[in-house]
């Protein structure tokens, strides 16, 4: 199985880079992994921003790929809830999950249809740059709690 971070939005300032490529090597001792910027839409339109955007993405993804979507709108899970979801789409052969943050104004609908799960990190509502910080290092926690390792202390 592989790990794919799919992120619309402007490259990582470097404090968020330097914690993203950290905890992006780390998931790599477990699955094989990579991250995609989509360049976000030129437009003033919202809903055209988002169709834009759409385009992209339906562009990258395959239609084999579990499509993660990370959205306010999403289910959470705790940590542990996390790693469990991961191993099951191990078990039933995955070949790859996609993680997608969309753009400024979230994802078009097509995209909200093509996800199989739409995953809420908090109720909070955090910038993409540390949205991707958050996502990289709570899956390399929830890889760590599958190989029954330090990193988490329940």
């Amino acid at each position: 199985m592989k790990i794919s971070f799919l992120s619309v939005g402007k490259s990582n300032e470097p404090y968020i880079k330097e914690g993203v490529d950290n905890f992006t090597k780390r998931i790599s001792h477990y699955y094989p992994i990579d991250w995609q910027l989509i360049v976000p839409a030129k437009a003033t339109d919202p809903v055209q921003i988002k169709k834009m955007e759409a385009q992209a993405i339906l562009k990258v993804i395959h239609p084999t790929d579990l499509l993660i979507l990370l959205d306010e709108t999403g289910k959470m899970l705790s940590s542990p809830g996390l790693a469990k979801w991961i191993q099951q789409k191990a078990n039933q052969s995955a070949q790859r999950i996609v993680f997608l943050i969309g753009g400024a104004y979230g994802v078009a609908e097509d995209i909200k249809q093509r996800a199989q799960f739409t995953w809420s990190l908090s109720e909070l509502v955090f910038p993409h740059m540390l949205v991707r910080l958050i996502l990289a290092e709570q899956v390399y926690r929830a890889c760590s709690i599958l190989a029954n390792e330090k990193y988490h202390h329940e």
